[in-house]
């Protein structure tokens, strides 16, 4: 039946080689690789394109903290890398590469539909927005993670066998495409969510349409190209074989633990009473590769936070370029372009410059390098984090309130709290406070009583502090002579860089106000505050109109910067008289984004001397058989690395600077492990030992043989006598 079935796959092989396509311009190329390249360019632009807001979605657009949002973004990577599994284990068994990659491409398109109609704010309440939403991420994952080892595999078999150079120039455009649609996408989606507005906010809608039409536009061009295709039938999944395998080996193993049992020279090796000797080999000596990749997933788990913790300490930095405004999600397209320049530079400069200097630099030791210098950019990640920490301010304790005083009287005050940190120096009329006094309570909210001096007046001012939270306390004049009022400040920075603002009428008359487009709606005469709004960073003048037949009035508010927090003192008489005076309650992003190249070009070169030379290393050190379950077990890597990030960002309540430590840390301790197992690793050529155990194989053969024949002379013997 085996053989049968082998002779089936032959056929089927040899009527696929026969089966004419056309060719590109008269060359070798068969005319649907074209499909496929552009088939692939515009699956990874959906990919990277919607990944790379995603994280910045769940924060504003679903309102999750940092770290719930960090947890599911690397949740929804970590499944990307698990399901090829799934579609190798279709593709190879069941449904052959062409119809796995056309059913699961419908699912995909239909995951970034159901993800983008997610996004869009009229559709449902907070909770149909995350059901669409993990749904849509859910069958996306399906979808991009069952054609990842389909496509690429698909392309090559539409090469002849002869063909050997084209293929392998196939595979370089195929991984150009991939980048160019990496590079391009994180660039463009970014835009798309932050310099278009849609229903009054960011337009994550669209920021997720245009990946979900890219995908739509890859499977009408993978169908497209149909008819050209050399489609060949299912034939068998290489890591089902070797699953069985290894588990005969263990199963007979167990069967004969007892000692009276002779023992064997290797585990693997109880499974030869049902599997060939080739099959055995081959596996043991991708065992040994696996062994190595114990340590790679602490690698991963480093280089995937781009998308998350990096995103996260952009949007608190500042983003001007000589006029240009960078969205945080776009720094992740920096990668993409460094990828592109590292290969050839270390390629044909640094591999070739370390050979000249007689430096044995193996691929082993290629891959540890890596490591070190991925750990590295999390201690510089580290280093710009408590620079960037440095215009944030701390959130106060569950006992403890945080206070600035505004003086908004026509004189300077003294004010003085029994027990508190408050100094008795006179506070200004309309000085901006340089920064916040902290209350310690008693319990978590505690009505607390000052005395404020005016004009050698002493005011009492009684006021309700609730613990955790931040307040200014209003003073100002009244027919009492000083009044004073509580209002809860907000001392988040505001999210994606943008500036907070709020206003404070203490005109004589209500005011209305807008700044741009957003409406701050009217404030009461008797210093009421509005709420606050955010604005994008920029100049800004306020249209304010006083009472209800004034006329409105611009009055210019200067920069509203990144990241910080204002607040706006509306004074005046009358109708055509406003002054206003400004406080900063957040300082601005002071440290430029450009402070995270260097930890960018770092892990780059990481990723180059790491990722790219371990699967090269991989491949060389396995059987051509083996490459399925090497491409298998390296994507696992990646898998496994997202579930660690996952596990600290839900597990670990630490400050992000000492998160960045302490994976810097781990990595530089699982390289130092790995470079133990590198060192006692012994490089091998796998065609070598496949001639060897040919060789041993056909010794056997001709061993057996011989004693066949004594035997059969032995018996001619004994008829004779």
């Amino acid at each position: 039946m085996e053989k049968k079935d082998q002779q089936d796959r032959a056929l089927n092989d040899v009527t696929a080689a026969r089966k004419k396509v056309p060719r590109l311009c008269g060359t070798n190329y068969p005319l649907s690789i074209a499909f496929i390249v552009v088939n692939e360019f515009c699956e990874r632009f959906s990919y990277y394109g919607m990944k790379a807001v995603l994280t910045l979605y769940f924060m504003n657009f679903l309102h999750w903290d940092k770290d719930l949002s960090t947890a599911v973004y690397h949740a929804f990577s970590s499944l990307c890398y698990f399901t090829p599994l799934f579609g190798a284990l279709i593709a190879d068994s069941f449904l052959g590469k062409f119809k796995t990659i056309i059913y699961l491409s419908i699912v995909y398109v239909t995951g970034h539909i159901i993800k983008s109609v997610g996004s869009i704010p009229t559709v449902g309440d907070q909770t149909m927005h995350v059901v669409l939403s993990m749904v849509g991420l859910v069958l996306i994952a399906l979808g991009t993670g069952g054609i990842k080892p389909c496509v690429a595999a698909f392309g090559g078999d539409q090469f002849e066998e002869k063909h050997v150079d084209e293929k392998r120039k196939f595979f370089s455009i195929f991984y150009l495409s991939i980048n160019a649609g990496s590079v391009i996408s994180t660039f463009v989606t970014p835009l798309l969510r932050g310099n278009v507005q849609c229903f009054g906010g960011d337009c994550y809608a669209l920021a997720f349409g245009v990946p979900a039409a890219l995908m739509a536009v890859a499977l009408v061009v993978f169908i497209a190209g149909s008819g050209m295709y050399k489609k060949r039938p299912p034939q068998g999944n290489i890591i089902v074989d070797v699953c069985k395998c290894v588990g005969f080996a263990v199963s007979n193993r167990w069967k004969h633990r007892f000692s009276h049992f002779p023992k064997r020279q290797h585990w693997l090796d109880w499974a030869e009473e049902k599997y060939q000797k080739p099959l055995i080999t081959e596996i043991k000596m991708v065992s040994r590769l696996l062994f190595l990749y114990i340590p790679l997933p602490m690698f991963w788990a480093l280089f995937d936070q781009q998308g998350t913790r990096w995103t996260l300490q952009a949007a608190r930095m500042n983003m001007d370029f000589g006029g240009f405004v960078l969205q945080p999600d776009q720094m992740q397209t920096l990668n993409a372009l460094l990828i592109l320049l590292f290969i050839p530079v270390f390629d044909m400069g640094l591999y070739p410059l370390v050979g000249l200097c007689n430096i044995k630099f193996t691929p082993l030791k290629r891959m540890t390098t890596g490591m070190v210098l991925a750990a590295i950019a999390f201690a510089a990640a580290a280093l710009v984090e408590i620079k960037v920490n440095e215009t944030v301010i701390p959130a106060p304790a569950a006992r403890e309130s945080l206070l600035q005083i505004l003086n908004l009287a026509e004189d300077s005050v003294h004010a003085h709290l029994p027990g508190s940190a408050l100094s008795g120096d006179p506070i200004h009329p309309f000085q901006d406070p340089l920064e916040y006094q902290t209350l310690k309570l008693n319990a978590d909210s505690e009505t607390l009583n000052f005395t404020v001096t005016y004009k050698e007046t002493t005011f009492p001012c009684s006021q309700h502090f609730t613990g955790g939270k931040a307040y200014s306390l209003v003073l100002y004049n009244d027919s009492t002579g000083l009044a004073c009022k509580l209002m809860q400040d907000e001392i988040q920075k505001p999210a994606n860089g943008h500036a907070a603002l709020r206003f404070i009428n203490g005109h004589s008359e209500n005011v209305n106000i807008t700044v741009g487009e957003e409406d701050f709606g009217a404030v009461l005469t008797g210093c009421d505050v509005s709420p606050y709004r955010t604005l994008e960073r920029g100049e800004y003048s306020a249209k304010i109109k006083v009472g209800l037949s004034g006329t409105s009035l611009d009055v210019g508010l200067g920069l509203l910067d990144f990241g910080a927090s204002y607040t706006v003192i509306i004074t005046g008489t009358s109708a055509t008289t406003v002054h206003i005076n400004t406080t900063q309650d957040i300082l601005a992003n002071s440290l430029h984004i450009g402070w995270q190249v260097p930890q960018y070009v770092l892990i780059t070169a990481g990723e180059v001397l790491f990722s790219i030379t371990g699967l090269e290393f991989s491949y060389s050190q396995a059987p051509a058989s083996m490459k399925a379950v090497l491409q298998a077990a390296w994507l696992m890597t990646v898998a496994f690395g997202n579930v660690i990030v996952l596990i600290v960002a839900q597990g670990a309540v630490l400050e992000q600077w000492v998160e960045f430590v302490l994976f810097s840390c781990l990595l530089f301790g699982v390289c130092i492990i790995f470079s133990i197992m590198a060192y006692f690793y012994t490089y091998v050529d796998p065609e070598e030992l496949a001639e060897q155990d040919k060789r041993e194989e056909e010794e056997k053969a001709k061993k057996k043989e011989k004693e066949l024949g004594y035997q059969e002379l032995d018996a001619f013997k004994k008829t004779k006598m």
